[in-house]
């Protein structure tokens, strides 16, 4: 097959003129952006799944990345053509393909942290691009032909820097676009062309480091084995039907995820309206508890009163102390309902664990995004991360975000659409974790916050007035509080709940 000649000069007379097959250096430019977009594709998956099956997606990973990079490297070193037949010890060419896998699994487990800093980005980039390049070195050695080769140092300096360097922005990227959804998938595969192209720039700058002279080495078929450039196409096929295994599954993997997303996002709906359903019931349960029960007290006094002064009086007054004996028991049974129904509608114990409360806003988002864009409201997070973990119900701390959040949404309908915008934010302070949720609404009047958390008591022709005294109910059920803040604009709601010792499960 022709390909481009380039003739190397030299003051030597045995300098060797060696040529590149284009159609295999486009291949193998292809096989390293197509390991480039598996790669980024399996940062987000091993980071989207834990424990057993993380592993299991680090070591798949590792391999389909690792076996890309050293195809890639390989084939870029079978368009390399020589004047005299060139054969490879097989021995280190598994040696290589080795090291490219465990490089890829270091750069994995690196890309899938939690948090990663330019510093360790450095750090593990030079140590990536340092095993990168010895793979490409140690690929050379494998080289067995009638030739000898010398490496010029400062071309060899630049390659590996040239390695350190992209493979420190590549990790960069992949740490970046690990948690891309589906529909941003373009930025993957532009990140994917960048990489791949200075993986290939990396490559190609380590071979122009090589000298090629010819020299008798007589060296041992033993272990060697020689590709033809069938064989290169047969390689790389093989290679990319891999990784375009690993993109699909990466795929689907995403497409159940988002299913499973959705599942939990609607089961957490049920869960919390049954909740939102149970506690209402519960409140108002409790207020008219609260409102009878000082007359019925009355009745029964009253009742016990007259039973005895009915008792000294000479008349028989059996059928009004038999009447008077109705009430009594009415006025007790009426009480027992009470508490019984009380009792009953009340929600039997918190399930409580400890949580992120970040974790719990992210949620209450999940289930107001429909409301959220229906009311062109903008939301902001300013989540401080990490924070200590809160001991609590999970269902009924987003009920009382959502009772807050939603006050806060029908508060903007008035407002212009472009400046409907509701903070939240997140902090420690002292032994506790604060969170405001903040809305650019018109306020409140001082008469009207001083009731806010009242019972019954409602600013909106529709509310029943239990929204906010449900929710500072479950907040100081757990130890914390829940205040109205005047502000100078708008509404502001702060949450304030104990932080837990322990770490999260």
């Amino acid at each position: 097959m022709p390909g481009l000649e380039i003739l190397m000069t030299a003051p030597s007379d045995a300098v060797m003129s060696f040529s590149y097959d284009p159609l295999q250096v486009g291949l193998s430019v292809l096989i390293a952006i197509a390991a480039s977009y598996a790669a980024l594709d399996l940062a987000g998956r091993v980071m989207a799944n834990r424990k057993v099956v993380r592993a299991a997606w680090l070591a798949g990973g590792a391999f389909s990345m690792g076996s890309g990079i050293w195809t890639m490297h390989f084939v870029g070193m079978l368009a390399f053509h020589l004047p005299v037949p060139v054969f490879y010890y097989w021995p280190t060419v598994v040696e290589a393909l080795f090291l490219a896998i465990l490089a890829s699994a270091a750069a994995l487990y690196v890309v899938t942290r939690k948090r990663m800093g330019w510093r360790y980005a450095l750090i593990s980039g030079t140590v990536l691009g340092s095993g990168v390049a010895a793979l490409h070195y140690l690929g050379m050695q494998a080289m067995r032909m009638d030739a000898e080769y010398t490496l010029h140092p400062i071309i060899v300096v630049a390659a590996v820097v040239l390695g350190i360097l992209f493979a420190t922005s590549g990790m960069w990227l992949g740490y970046y676009f690990r948690d891309e959804p589906l529909q941003t998938a373009w930025r993957r595969l532009g990140a994917a062309v960048l990489m791949g192209i200075a993986i290939a720039a990396m490559h190609y700058t380590g071979m122009a480091s090589a000298t090629f002279r010819a020299a008798p080495s007589h060296f041992s078929a033993a272990h060697t084995v020689y590709i033809s450039t069938l064989g290169t196409l047969g390689i790389a096929a093989t290679i990319l039907a891999l990784l375009a295994a690993t993109i699909v599954s990466c795929l689907v993997d995403r497409r159940f995820s988002a299913q499973y997303l959705q599942l939990t996002v609607a089961r957490g709906k049920v869960d919390l309206a049954n909740t939102a359903t149970l506690t209402l019931m519960a409140e108002l349960t409790a207020s008219i508890s609260h409102e009878i029960k000082q007359p019925l007290t009355a009745i029964i006094t009253n009742a016990n009163y007259s039973l005895g002064q009915l008792a000294k009086a000479t008349p028989d007054l059996k059928e009004v102390r038999q009447a008077i004996q109705e009430i009594v028991d009415d006025g007790n049974r009426t009480n027992a309902i009470i508490s019984r129904v009380r009792d009953l509608l009340m929600k039997e114990s918190p399930e409580r664990a400890l949580t992120d409360v970040n974790a719990i806003i992210r949620d209450v988002l999940q289930f107001l995004h429909a409301e959220a864009e229906q009311n062109r409201v903008d939301i902001q997070l300013q989540l401080a991360d990490p924070l200590s973990p809160v001991h609590v119900d999970r269902v009924q701390l987003q009920q009382a975000f959502m009772n807050v959040l939603m006050n806060s949404m029908e508060a903007l309908r008035p407002v212009p659409q472009p400046q409907r915008k509701i903070v939240i934010t997140s902090k420690a302070k002292a032994d506790e974790i604060v969170i405001r949720i903040e809305d650019s609404g018109p306020g409140l009047l001082p008469d009207v916050s001083d009731r806010l958390f009242e019972p019954f008591f409602t600013t909106k022709a529709e509310g029943m007035g239990l929204g906010l005294s449900i929710s500072r109910s479950i907040v100081e059920a757990h130890g914390g509080r829940l205040s109205y803040i005047p502000g100078s604009d708008g509404a502001i709601f702060e949450f304030a709940l104990p932080q837990a010792a322990g770490e999260l499960p």
